[in-house]
């Protein structure tokens, strides 16, 4: 636990200074209050401490995982539902749970619980474990009296949001498989099997074809730079990563993810099911549509789309409906807009998207149970191609070098 240094004054005015060991600044402003000391500054005095810790923290413990977020939804649903007060219930939680890292932020959670802070503001104080969507619906909880339902409904979207995650790397998992063994079978090819070929053709005094001297020139450059190639390699890897970590590089990846060929489709659909799914879970907790829009912006993950639903907050903000905002951002296909539009007139929107995030999980697993068959003949044209690059380079001068053999 950090520990803050502070300056203040006691209730004689005199000057008064120390360290408190606690989780926040203002666990030590209360503390301090509490016994008649008026803070005047409080500073962080183990900064580098703390960043060890937190590291040895993360490699020891991990990092909360989604998983963890619907288990301690549904035990908090549970919990309240019985009528266990929050800060047993956080106890008991904090004992039954198996993650240090999740152990910690409930630690943190209950300290800040004790200070007088309500549940969503101390989750707030988490941002990097609880979504901005989980925020938003505690506190209409807190405000309407609901806060099990309100747990319970975030369980059921968290599994749902699993699911979808679960599908799609699963979606992703087996093209880049297959690229990246292509590339090392091409690396390894050129370092030992085409140098090998080199020896047998220099023995022989012919004039090698033009996809010879090709591959023979590449595989002399790939043994002469290999490790240049590969520390470009490298570099140009962290680039990117750093490059996609900004707010442009991470739009234009988002965008791109999208036109990808087969799993841009998959990708879409999935974002689209979760849009969906979380503007029907805003709208049925009584959170209002506008702050709910920027809710669910975030929620989407996906920056492209999250600047589409923000247009959509926008007009809202102007008086527009939800179905003529979605369908002025050109993202959103006929169905989106129909269903939303059924459900203005009706009061059923919430139902509704519900029922078209559904459609779309089911779109999403019949794609993915599809995506062999769909890949199948991109993956075979590239393998031709490589095995005819591979056999005009190598096997050509082979009939060159019969012929030297029989003169």
């Amino acid at each position: 636990m950090p520990v803050y240094q502070y300056r203040g004054r006691n209730q004689r005015g005199e000057s008064v200074k120390g360290q408190i060991e606690a989780a926040t600044a203002d666990v030590v402003a209360t503390q301090l209050f509490n016994s008649g000391i008026v803070p005047i500054d409080i500073s962080l005095t183990q900064a580098r401490a703390d960043v060890l810790a937190a590291l040895r923290g993360r490699f020891r413990g991990g990092k909360v995982e989604l998983v963890d977020l619907i288990l301690f939804s549904r035990q908090m649903y549970t919990l309240l539902k019985a009528g266990v007060p929050i800060m047993q219930a956080l106890r008991g939680l904090r004992e039954s749970t198996q993650n240090p890292a999740f152990i910690r932020v409930l630690a943190s959670i209950g300290e800040s619980l004790d200070t007088g802070l309500e549940l969503s503001t101390s989750l707030k104080r988490h941002p990097e474990v609880f979504p901005p969507l989980f925020v938003s619906m505690v506190q209409v909880g807190e405000t309407t009296g609901s806060l099990e339902e309100v747990f319970l409904q975030l369980a059921g979207y968290l599994e749902r949001e699993k699911d979808t995650r679960d599908r799609v790397k699963s979606a992703l998992r087996y093209p880049i498989i297959v690229i990246v063994a292509m590339v090392i079978a091409l690396f390894i090819i050129n370092i030992f099997v085409i140098p090998a070929f080199i020896k047998v053709f220099a023995s022989f005094r012919i004039q090698l074809p033009l996809p010879t001297r090709i591959l023979i020139a590449t595989s002399k450059f790939t043994v002469a730079y290999w490790p240049y190639i590969l520390g470009a390699l490298a570099a140009t890897i962290f680039v990117v990563r750093n490059y996609v970590r900004t707010a442009d590089g991470r739009y234009r990846w988002h965008r791109l993810k999208l036109k990808l060929p087969v799993a841009g489709k998959i990708i879409y659909k999935a974002t689209l099911s979760r849009f969906t799914r979380a503007l029907a879970v805003i709208i049925k907790a009584g959170v209002p549509l506008v702050a709910g829009m920027t809710v669910v912006s975030r929620a989407v993950d996906n920056d492209y789309i999250s600047e589409r639903i923000l247009q959509m907050r926008d007009g809202i903000e102007r008086g527009e409906t939800i179905g003529r905002t979605a369908q002025a951002t050109g993202m959103f296909p006929p169905l989106v807009i129909q269903m939303i539009n059924v459900g203005e007139e009706s009061g059923a929107v919430d139902i509704l998207m519900m029922n078209v995030a559904e459609y779309y999980d089911r779109e999403v697993d019949y794609d993915i149970k599809n995506l062999s068959t769909a890949i199948q003949p991109i993956l075979i044209v590239f393998m031709g191609i490589l095995v005819l690059i591979l056999a005009l380079g190598v096997f050509l001068p082979m009939w060159d070098i019969v012929q030297a053999v029989r003169k």
